[in-house]
């Protein structure tokens, strides 16, 4: 089985933290980055074990999309990056991206401002009322983070690689959307494989139910990090 690469993280997109925990024992030290979301983070304790996963060594990726004013922002932050957490997601609006940007100052915490979700298609930003495209609005959210000089941008491989040529290679660019050859695209619309993401510039991937959902998660887990080894990591 392939070492774990922090390249990959995978998605705890569970209810309990029972289960969270016996997946986390069954990917042992074939993962090494792990996101939570909201499922787990409200549901299941995920706040709690988040903590405990970096306590045993882990990273830890909090994937809530703060929205909401600068103050809120801040004071949610702050409590984020006193965690020892490595990623935390905000909606790339300019006020948020920057109020986040200042809470997160001194710590290890990088800022991910969420650009448009990877379920989202041209047809539904229409429906939103935005006037733009999705590679449009991506283009620019991600110009506004890197004025914001926050740690990166979350958005699908598919504007990966627009996105690396605005931002330049000190940014993460953290893709979702993410399933290997053959895999079921659940309710994603904008999808890469693991390999194709990387060279179109992504750094981080996130895998969830292929990796969570598979009959040997450390199995999956290690074919997964396999391929991405083909794609060497850009240099520091």
């Amino acid at each position: 089985m392939a070492n774990a690469d922090d390249r990959l993280i995978v998605a705890l997109d569970l209810s309990a933290r029972a289960e969270a925990e016996k997946l986390v024992e069954k990917l042992g030290d074939s993962v090494s980055f792990y996101k939570i979301g909201y499922q787990f983070f409200f549901g299941g304790d995920g706040f709690a074990f988040g903590k405990e996963l970096i306590a045993a060594g882990k990273k830890v990726f909090f994937d809530l999309k703060l929205f909401d004013i600068e103050n809120t922002v801040e004071k949610g932050v702050e409590a984020f990056a006193k965690s020892g957490a490595s990623f935390l997601t905000v909606h790339a609006y300019p006020k948020v991206i920057g109020a986040a940007a200042r809470a997160a100052a001194g710590s290890q915490l990088k800022i991910l401002g969420v650009t448009v979700l990877t379920s989202y298609d041209n047809d539904d930003m229409m429906y939103a009322g935005y006037d733009r495209d999705v590679e449009s609005l991506v283009g620019l959210r991600a110009h506004q983070a890197k004025l914001a000089n926050i740690g990166g941008i979350v958005c699908s491989p598919h504007e990966a690689a627009m996105a690396r040529t605005l931002i330049g290679d000190e940014l993460a660019i953290v893709t979702p959307g993410i399933r290997p050859a053959g895999a079921k695209t659940n309710d994603q619309k904008r999808i890469m494989t693991p390999s194709e993401a990387l060279e179109n510039g992504a750094s981080h991937i996130v895998v969830g139910r292929p990796i969570t959902a598979a009959d040997s998660p450390a199995q999956e887990a290690g074919a997964i990090v396999a391929e991405m080894a083909k794609v060497a990591p850009d240099a520091d």
